[in-house]
């Protein structure tokens, strides 16, 4: 064998070594990458998760229908939980009849279409209160001394929350928005950002934010910028609103 076709038969093993490192490189960052957003959200391989809806509500609306916004927030949510290798259950807010921590859950809309929205907000977030137009304005997200309203033609706000469980359980997710569009972008915005929650809070901490959405009627749910962090406010509790025990 001539010394050319050697190191012709050496410079094809150096490649071929070096790309199986390469690949091999690649695929170790992929499933640490995954494995930190199985982590966040609480989603391990083969894992189950609740999706938990509300209501569409106005003139007409059927009690077991959701919005379009709403269903596209549902697409984007599930398309996470499959990255995930987990599965999804998918339930109506008035007929999750469970406790807390042993799946992870995305519960979205405001208090007055979610029942179960209305019971974590008074449990995890007892400082944050969506008002429905009963008692006041309509569509407010009010934390401690801050007030969010909506304005239908430059912006409208959604509160974003991430809620540890007892016990080192599965995490419970919020998403709170004054329409079917802030709904949407918090879902958006969570998808988007879990990497940067994870490093500032934490893979197991609570958060609350609340996220403004500009302009949705030209830009939809894909302009959203922080409006602030309420993390400190929403978890204040007065002593006549703590839980029993």
């Amino acid at each position: 064998m001539t010394d050319s076709l050697v190191n012709v038969l050496l410079g094809l093993v150096a490649s071929a070594i070096s790309a199986a490192l390469g690949w091999l490189a690649q695929n170790l960052r992929r499933r640490r990458r995954l494995e930190r957003i199985r982590s966040f959200f609480g989603l391990p391989a083969g894992g189950e998760c609740l999706i938990v809806v509300n209501r569409s509500v106005g003139v007409g609306a059927h009690a077991r229908t959701v919005t379009r916004r709403d269903a596209y927030a549902l697409m984007e949510l599930a398309a996470l939980v499959k990255e995930c290798g987990a599965q999804t259950e998918l339930v109506a807010h008035d007929a999750v009849h469970r406790g807390l921590g042993a799946k992870t859950e995305f519960c979205f809309g405001g208090p007055s279409s979610n029942e179960r929205m209305a019971a974590h907000l008074a449990w995890g977030l007892p400082g944050v209160t969506v008002t429905s137009g009963a008692d006041g304005p309509s569509n407010v997200i009010v934390a401690g001394e801050r007030t969010f309203t909506v304005d239908w033609d430059d912006e409208v706000y959604a509160l974003l929350a991430r809620l540890s469980t007892p016990e080192g359980g599965r995490p419970v997710f919020l998403i709170s928005g004054q329409t079917g569009i802030a709904n949407h972008a918090g879902v958006r915005y969570l998808v988007a950002n879990h990497r940067r929650l994870a490093r500032r809070y934490g893979e197991d901490g609570t958060f609350a934010l609340v996220l403004k959405v500009v302009n949705p009627k030209a830009y939809g749910p894909d302009v959203v910028e922080l409006a602030a962090d309420v993390t400190a406010q929403a978890r204040e509790r007065t002593a006549s609103a703590a839980p029993a025990g």
